[in-house]
């Protein structure tokens, strides 16, 4: 019998095409950042990433494409196709038992995924009012932020850490607050906050308003430490 014919997989051409989606979401993240949405083309990203402007909407898209990509990977800071659920750091967090320590390590995820996502994030919201499919990647991404939001709380409340009479409600409504990159913008970018001390703040806001008061006892204990 014939020997069936393996399928043609060239990995060389498929570096290739990796490399130049690399270049012009880099590209196009840049030139958002820099210019903002509406001054921002589809020529503009095909010349400063090097390509013509049909392979722009080939290895991508339009605008609105470009934007969610360069989010999605500044989100979780690379163009690996494994969703943020699936990730190291949120198996991590998932381990952890001990409540300050949770908040503690969600404080600086939040913070090194808004040092990444701030900018653009600024300029996704300029897009929404723009463009209807802006505006769909807009609302994808508020549903994402209300998800890691939940996810902080569930935790929490699974190791007994949440603090007593808090609803959950109210308290997925601070870690929203403490996510927006909106505080980012503010903080880091306005006022020259470091990235340590802008972590350092979500940690302590994060604390006073979602878990216990830690008791006299406990206190003195770390103080003598």
């Amino acid at each position: 019998m014939p020997q069936a014919r393996r399928p043609y997989r060239s990995t060389l051409r498929e570096d290739q095409a990796r490399a130049t989606r690399r270049a012009i979401v880099g590209a196009a993240r840049d030139l958002f950042v820099e210019l903002g949405w509406s001054r921002t083309t589809i020529d503009a990203v095909a010349a400063r990433a090097g390509v013509s402007r049909k392979t722009v909407f080939t290895a991508v898209g339009g605008k609105a494409a470009l934007l969610k990509l360069a989010l999605d990977w500044a989100l979780v800071g690379d163009d690996e196709p494994i969703p943020m659920s699936e990730r190291q750091v949120i198996a991590d967090m998932e381990q952890l038992t001990d409540a300050r320590e949770l908040v503690a390590r969600w404080a600086g995820f939040v913070a090194e995924l808004e040092e990444r996502a701030a900018p653009l994030a600024a300029v996704l919201v300029v897009a929404a009012d723009a463009d209807a499919e802006a505006a769909d990647v807009h609302a994808v991404s508020e549903r994402n932020r209300l998800g890691g939001a939940e996810f902080l709380v569930a935790r929490l409340a699974a190791v007994k850490g949440l603090r007593s009479g808090l609803a959950a409600e109210r308290a997925v409504a601070a870690a929203l607050v403490l996510m927006d990159p909106a505080v980012h913008r503010t903080l880091v970018g306005e006022h020259g906050w470091s990235l340590a001390e802008y972590a350092s703040w979500i940690e302590r806001s994060a604390v006073a308003e979602l878990l216990e008061p830690e008791s006299p006892d406990a206190r003195a204990r770390v103080r003598s430490s």
